[in-house]
């Protein structure tokens, strides 16, 4: 079972997320209102999903870029209720891997997560 870790300042979102990545088949290890508080969640616990809402990505702390250098096997989600081409592609650049669109859909959520793992595993494949 893949391991996430929730980060978005609004608890409502957080629980919303946490019951859709659950049903899914996903285990929510932790969860944070805050990047810094989730990048220690994500040292503690090693996630394989992170998923973290666009206001703590761009919040000034850098955590995406701090996960990514730290555990860069780890897929980095950004949650956002609204995205654009210029958001998407600065937030690829940072190191995020997917995009969550707010309000949650179930299917949506999970296609995508299935999706970019799938990537992963094959990109993997290709390099060995």
């Amino acid at each position: 079972m893949l391991k996430a870790v929730i980060v978005d300042s609004n608890a409502i979102s957080r629980g919303l997320l946490n019951t859709v990545l659950t049903d899914g088949g996903y285990e929510v290890v932790a969860q944070a209102h805050t990047a810094l508080l989730g990048f220690v969640q994500v040292q503690k616990h090693q996630p394989q999903i992170f998923c973290i809402a666009r206001e703590q990505v761009e919040d000034g702390h850098n955590v995406v870029e701090q996960v990514r250098a730290t555990y860069p096997k780890t897929l980095i989600f950004m949650m956002s209720g609204t995205m654009d081409a210029t958001l998407m592609q600065t937030s690829l650049t940072r190191g995020v891997q997917g995009f969550i669109v707010k309000p949650f859909k179930a299917d949506a959520v999970l296609n995508t997560i299935r999706k970019t793992v799938m990537d992963m595993i094959k990109r993997q494949k290709a390099n060995s």
